[in-house]
């Protein structure tokens, strides 16, 4: 398999990396309703959380998904933090890195995964690596169809999150492509789509963070991530048809 080539891969992850916030408040980083709305439901999370179940959530992803050093502050576990806050019931999440994988390579182990962690919910997020690799849009959809088919066969329930944004490499990849696909694929399965993209380029444009600064630091990305899982979790929460307000 032909490798990427090694700059573009650092400058994808240190461009998540180098975000200055625009505002001293991390907490000013909301999102706009629409963007975090969904017809697609989660009904085994629906499930476990009213009768009382521990909520298991595997994250299969890439880089993007950690943080250095603090795995804790990264956004799975911001998201399984808030998530046990909001609801009343245990929940764990676990993390299954995917580095330099396709949809289709990762769609292969998706089963495996599933049989081994036996989750509620899997958010498989997936795209980044396709788009560095100029993979074929409808190759793509389908390896993510295939892939979505194997884990609700498997008895999960599934989020798709797309690709981050970062105005430093648009100009490097075409992510559009496989945002569509995305989008089309979730819509054909009937599955949530966090669309991380829009969000995170909601932020940027708002001035909550400025991603296309130039400076470094994991206290900046721990505010990124922060904010990703809190959005997620609300996300995640109305898709399941959940009012925590009404939880025995």
């Amino acid at each position: 398999m032909k490798s990427v080539p090694m700059t573009l891969g650092l400058i994808l992850f240190a461009g998540f990396l180098a975000v200055t916030p625009a505002r001293a408040d991390p907490a000013s980083c909301e999102v706009p309703a629409y963007l975090l709305l969904t017809e697609s439901a989660l009904p085994k999370v629906e499930d476990a959380v009213k009768s009382g179940r521990p909520l298991e959530i595997l994250v299969v992803g890439s880089r993007s998904s950690s943080i250095a050093r603090s795995e804790a502050s990264a956004w799975p576990g911001r998201l399984q933090a808030v998530l046990r806050e909001r609801l009343k019931v245990p929940v764990n999440i676990s993390v299954e890195l995917q580095i330099k994988k396709t949809a289709e390579e990762v769609a292969a182990d998706l089963v495996k995964l599933v049989e081994a962690k036996k989750p509620t919910l899997v958010i498989w997020q997936t795209g980044t690596y396709d788009a560095m690799r100029s993979v074929d849009p409808e190759d793509f959809r389908a390896a993510v169809g295939e892939g979505i088919v194997a884990l609700k066969e498997a008895g999960a329930d599934v989020v798709l999150m797309n690709l981050q944004y970062s105005p430093r490499t648009e100009t490097m990849i075409s992510a559009q492509p496989y945002l569509d696909s995305m989008r089309v694929v979730a819509q054909e399965y009937d599955v949530p789509l966090f669309d991380r993209f829009a969000v995170m380029r909601h932020w940027n444009d708002s001035g909550d963070f400025d991603l296309f600064g130039a400076s470094h630091g994991l206290d900046l990305a721990r505010r990124v991530h922060g904010c990703v899982g809190r959005a997620l979790s609300k996300f995640v929460v109305d898709a399941a048809r959940i009012d925590p307000t009404q939880q025995n």
